[in-house]
């Protein structure tokens, strides 16, 4: 079963869906503000994306923003961005696409049809 993390008010995320919902693709709708990732879920699916670490921060947020992460982060040890990470679901990039065989942060159109075809 395919999942997808978003957050009902995210642009991007409403794409993402209709997207999906245009190709006949069923998912799982996770709300990320609501029941956002632990930080052993958030190791297990940055490990399986193979993306950098970083991928999963929403650098665009204000959350991101408001704390000056993009400063911040470099320093960081992966246990304390994990854990950043696991304090609030708005701090996650958005959607996540989970299937079986991949993880992908945000919506890009080529990634995702690569990625469930």
């Amino acid at each position: 079963m395919i999942k997808v993390y978003c957050y009902d008010r995210c642009s991007t995320c409403k794409k993402a869906l209709a997207w999906l919902d245009a190709k006949g693709i069923s998912y799982q709708l996770i709300d990320i503000k609501g029941q956002h990732p632990d930080e052993a879920t958030l190791c297990e699916l940055h490990k399986k994306s193979g993306l950098p670490l970083k991928r999963f921060f929403n650098t665009s947020g204000q959350l991101y923003r408001g704390m000056e992460l993009s400063k911040k982060l470099p320093t960081m040890s992966e246990d304390e961005q994990f854990a950043l990470l696991a304090s609030d679901g708005m701090m996650v990039k958005r959607p996540i696409l989970i299937t079986d065989k991949a993880v992908l942060t945000g919506f890009r159109e080529e990634e995702w049809k690569a990625a469930l075809d």
